[in-house]
């Protein structure tokens, strides 16, 4: 699919991570260690983290799309590099597993399209993506207690808080795979299952329609989320109410763009926020 030509000029990545712009204001990421069943190297992960802290503040990035290559969506760490770092280097990144997994500030809303295999970092992954869209081939686990470690990237309270404690349990504690349509219908961690050649497909119509709706909203809105997620309903609407993206969804352009729209009877024409500092 030939890009959509925008000005956006990402950082540069290695040939682990692809970067693609294949609609308006639509950013991919699409992990390409298919040898490796796209597993997370330190390296893989500073270029994703370099990415996303990019796309939060480039305002012409609306959406964005994350997929992996070949058979696998991602296998988790590394094992092989990870045992060979230093002891000292194994402690949590800021963002969590691919710098997605405990990432707490992105406003821009994040697609998983999971091709194939989310085990162990790979699941982490996408419980904290905002829309999960998976392959009927596709497969989740979080099999860390049979490699003597612990899914403890943020896995562990957001997949409890989708599923509930039992079901939680039982994929942490068994270390089992599951179906995409046990994700989907008894886990609760996957929006829809779709044939493996409508994946795509299907994250580029989500994406789309999020882009069709205002910006500014679409960012305040996912901000309003995130703080309900961490700080409760009450304080969390509090924290939003002052948060500078709802003043720009308040006092910016597009709601004025919004209203008129309505009041004349077309399609509003939405214009991208300002940059972020």
């Amino acid at each position: 699919m030939p890009p959509v030509p925008q000005k956006l000029s990402p950082p540069s990545t290695k040939d682990h991570l692809i970067v693609s712009n294949p609609a308006e204001h639509v950013l991919l990421l699409c992990l390409n260690r298919p040898q490796a069943l796209n597993s997370m190297t330190p390296e893989l992960q500073e270029d994703i983290e370099n990415i996303l802290d990019w796309a939060e503040r480039e305002p012409e990035v609306w959406v964005i799309i994350v997929t992996g290559s070949g058979r696998a969506f991602c296998a988790g760490q590394d094992l092989k590099g990870w045992l060979n770092r230093p002891q000292n280097q194994h402690s949590l990144h800021e963002h969590g597993f691919a710098g997605i997994s405990s990432r707490r500030a992105l406003t821009k809303p994040l697609i998983a399209a999971v091709n194939g295999l989310a085990f162990g970092g790979g699941t982490e992954l996408i419980l904290n993506c905002d829309l999960v869209i998976a392959s009927e081939k596709a497969r989740f686990a979080l099999p860390e207690v049979s490699r003597g470690v612990v899914a403890a990237q943020g896995g562990i309270p957001r997949l409890a808080n989708a599923a509930g404690h039992q079901l939680a349990s039982e994929m942490l504690l068994l270390g089992k795979p599951i179906s995409a349509q046990d994700a989907y219908q008894r886990f609760n961690i996957v929006n829809a299952v779709v044939p493996p050649g409508d994946l795509m497909p299907t994250a580029l119509k989500w994406a789309a329609t999020i882009v069709s709706n205002s910006p500014d909203a679409v960012q305040s809105t996912k901000k309003a989320l995130l703080l309900a997620k961490e700080s409760g309903m009450w304080e969390g609407s509090q924290r939003h109410f002052e948060s500078p993206e709802h003043k720009q969804a308040m006092m910016g352009g597009n709601i004025k763009e919004g209203l008129a729209a309505f009041s004349q009877k077309r399609n509003p024409s939405w214009k991208s926020p300002s940059a972020k500092l």
